[in-house]
């Protein structure tokens, strides 16, 4: 019989996580009424970038996260959990510093991109290795 294993890590990363969708949704919200654009981006180009961010946040941090809480579920050392947690958080950061801004910074988005596609592949890493 498995014991049954409750995850202590992966939760705090969600709900951080949460914060940033809720802060990108009401961004997307602010900017619609703002700008009176209803559906779509009305070509405007603030808006545009908020809608791209929250739609690659919602496109990528949810896979990101159930392989997080796979590696803390499988027996992933808490320092492991906890650097794939912090690195996905930091890299979503960097991503919005990158995009919300019209002519952000593109090293941000790029940084952003590139963490968060290595938190995949380290959590991926970390699974494979677990029934290897």
């Amino acid at each position: 019989m498995l014991a049954a294993v409750i995850p202590t890590i992966t939760p705090l990363y969600a709900a951080l996580a949460a914060l940033i969708l809720v802060f990108l949704t009401f961004r997307v919200i602010g900017l619609r009424r703002g700008k009176k654009v209803a559906f779509g981006d009305g070509g405007v180009p603030e808006l545009v970038h908020a809608i791209r961010a929250h739609g690659n946040f919602v496109e990528y941090v949810p896979f990101a996260l159930l392989l997080i809480l796979l590696v803390e579920l499988t027996g992933g050392a808490r320092g492991t959990v906890h650097g794939l947690g912090a690195a996905l958080i930091a890299a979503r950061l960097f991503h919005l510093w990158g995009v919300l801004p019209v002519n952000g910074p593109f090293f941000g988005r790029a940084l952003g991109i590139v963490l968060t596609l290595l938190v995949i592949l380290g959590a991926a890493a970390r699974l494979l290795m677990h029934y290897i």
